[in-house]
């Protein structure tokens, strides 16, 4: 989980750095996929608020862990973008942060129900599981697939009977979390590398995880494309949103020769026009 943007409120002391620690655009991002999924899924204002608190709570923890977890490894590896290594922040006080937001989150999640809300803190400890110790393994790939497809099942857990989404969702969902472990990683695989961290993309390579990358992203728009009921709208729009599905990812493997964070952008874009899909088909997630 990288940094891409944080040198410029490096300088705003701990509010800043403890902001840029969290690594706030993909918590956003997880945010507000979460809440336009359940909103598309049927809850109400209340409750697509409450998952938007859950989801953002469970987000900040797990961002916070990461960067405290690899503080001497982002030493080692000079990151001086990140907020702990510049000084804007201290360690034991991202730390703190962490364990705040994971024991906010707790609450949080009950909230939902137990099953929802015992989805939902296990995907979390999913995420924490790969900072502690996953990303260095072969398994790294798992907690994003996990995380990933529990999202839409926790959404409809919530509801009244507490139904499961459909398999096709949550196989979708696993597949876009992979997609996300590979983006993520791929710039950092050189200094991952040197400092003792082989996870499955370190493994691969650079080059192989580039070509690699597209794959499970697509697989994903087109598994939503062609599985479950028919959708309600033209049937133009499905082939349209997968292949700017495919666009967008393969643009992403590409521009990240050069630019670091694209290849994650990229597949948060592409989870966007996945979600887009399922509320444009009209038909729910469940």
């Amino acid at each position: 989980m990288n940094a891409t943007d944080r040198p410029a409120l490096a300088h705003h002391g701990v509010t800043g750095g403890l902001l840029m620690a969290c690594h706030p655009g993909p918590a956003a991002a997880v945010t507000a996929l979460a809440t336009v999924l359940a909103a598309a899924a049927g809850h109400d204002g209340p409750g697509c608020l409450l998952i938007a608190a859950m989801v953002l709570a469970g987000q900040l923890s797990v961002g916070w862990c990461n960067d405290a977890v690899d503080a001497a490894r982002d030493r080692a590896a000079g990151r001086d973008g990140k907020p702990v290594v510049s000084g804007a922040v201290g360690e034991g006080t991202v730390w703190c942060a962490a364990v705040v937001a994971l024991g906010v989150t707790v609450p949080l999640s009950l909230a939902c129900g137990v099953l929802a809300g015992g989805l939902h803190l296990a995907g979390v400890a999913a995420a924490w599981a790969y900072n502690l110790g996953v990303k260095a393994t072969r398994l790294s790939w798992l907690p994003y697939a996990a995380a990933f497809a529990a999202l839409p099942a926790f959404v409809t857990l919530g509801l009244p009977g507490s139904p499961w989404p459909a398999w096709w969702v949550m196989a979708a969902g696993a597949l876009v979390g992979v997609g996300a472990h590979l983006g993520n990683v791929l710039p950092d695989i050189a200094s991952d590398l040197a400092t003792g961290v082989r996870g499955w993309p370190q493994r691969l390579g650079p080059d192989r995880v580039r070509l690699l990358l597209p794959v499970p992203l697509v697989a994903a728009s087109v598994l939503l494309a062609l599985a479950g009921p028919a959708p309600g709208g033209p049937r133009l729009l499905a082939p349209v949103a997968v292949a700017a599905a495919v666009a967008t990812a393969v643009a992403g493997a590409v521009a990240g020769r050069r630019r670091a964070g694209v290849p994650f952008l990229a597949a948060i874009v592409v989870a966007a026009l996945d979600v887009a899909m399922l509320v444009w088909r009209g038909a729910g997630i469940t």
